[in-house]
């Protein structure tokens, strides 16, 4: 694994942060109504991220995950000022506004999705990794989900599939103890969730998703065990959410003793507590970090305050391929 240096920590500080003020910036934007519809914020998680890019190769790797997907896209390269463009449905968002919070896309920096049906895309991941494995480009597909998209049918097809043909994926259950107000223990006999490859004669393990290096540490196995060509691992990456399922949550299915207990653990804290200790940065300069940090976000709200919505027709061109489609009567 590629090692995990000063540089590294200072790294993982700025650009959780980053993503921490990106996403509460949405929040304040949405209760403006600037930002529509469903909004899924990623407070609490973005260990799992930092620690997943460590050991992608970011040339040829690939990710795809659900519907809360704001800030992988930004990590795997895209501009955030475009991401956030998107989600005001303007034109110079990622899918020219058209897509929104749930379709954040990106194939030039190989980020596929952003989906907002609950576990479509493990097969599209497993179906990713097919088509690297039949064209032998030695890349790996990271597919993350929820633990809610446990108990879908295409979840086990996937797994036996992705067994069976050994192809070069990597599952990554990030469960965050809710699969929207529902706990795992209201869903299914066994919690263990990490056992759900073993069927499938798939390895799998359970990880401290509030650190990034045992995300980093686990993730660069189950990568290079792919790369070799002895197929996929299962991976439960165990996190908390600090914010509701969605920006219209209203969270009466936990205490906020509870959430207050768990941001304890809060996975900028602990980086920041490490850069201290080992005196890899003074207070100063992580307070000179925070506020570049700031200015980046509000350089992305004013991109996006200021760029324009999309002509109306775009939304016949970007459906119909045939520009004298017959059964389009008229444009807007």
């Amino acid at each position: 694994m590629k090692k995990i240096t000063k540089k590294t920590y200072l790294e993982w500080y700025e650009n959780m942060y980053f993503w921490r003020k990106f996403e509460d910036k949405l929040a304040q934007v949405y209760i403006k109504q600037k930002v529509r519809g469903f909004l899924h914020l990623y407070n609490g998680q973005e260990a799992i991220l930092a620690g997943a890019l460590h050991v992608m190769d970011l040339t040829k790797d690939k990710m795809i995950t659900a519907y809360r997907n704001h800030v992988q896209p930004i990590g795997m390269g895209v501009d955030p000022k475009k991401v956030m463009a998107e989600l005001y449905g303007k034109s110079t968002g990622t899918s020219h506004g058209l897509g929104g919070s749930m379709h954040i896309f990106s194939k030039e920096h190989r980020f596929y999705g952003g989906h907002g049906i609950v576990g479509g895309q493990i097969p599209l991941g497993a179906g990713l990794a097919f088509a690297d494995k039949y064209f032998k480009r030695d890349a790996v597909t990271l597919t993350f989900m929820g633990d809610g998209a446990m108990r879908q049918g295409s979840l086990h097809e996937t797994l036996n599939l992705a067994s069976l043909w050994k192809l070069p994926v990597v599952f990554c259950v990030e469960n965050n103890g809710y699969a929207m107000g529902t706990s795992v223990e209201r869903t299914a006999n066994t919690t263990e969730i990490w056992k759900m490859g073993l069927p499938y004669d798939i390895p799998c393990k359970h990880i401290d998703g509030m650190k990034p290096e045992a995300v980093a540490e686990a993730l660069d196995e189950a990568i290079t065990r792919a790369r070799k060509g002895d197929g996929p691992t299962f991976l439960e990456i165990r996190t908390y959410r600090f914010r509701g399922h969605s920006m219209s949550d209203a969270q009466h299915y936990r205490t906020k003793a509870e959430v207050k207990e768990k941001q304890k653990e809060d996975p900028i804290t602990y980086v920041k507590d490490v850069i201290l200790s080992k005196k890899y940065a003074t207070q100063k300069q992580l307070d000179e970090i925070d506020a570049r940090v700031k200015e980046k976000v509000s350089e992305c709200e004013k991109f996006a305050d200021e760029s324009p919505y999309p002509d109306k027709n775009l939304m016949y061109d970007a459906v119909y391929d045939q520009e004298d489609y017959p059964f389009l009567s008229h444009k807007l």
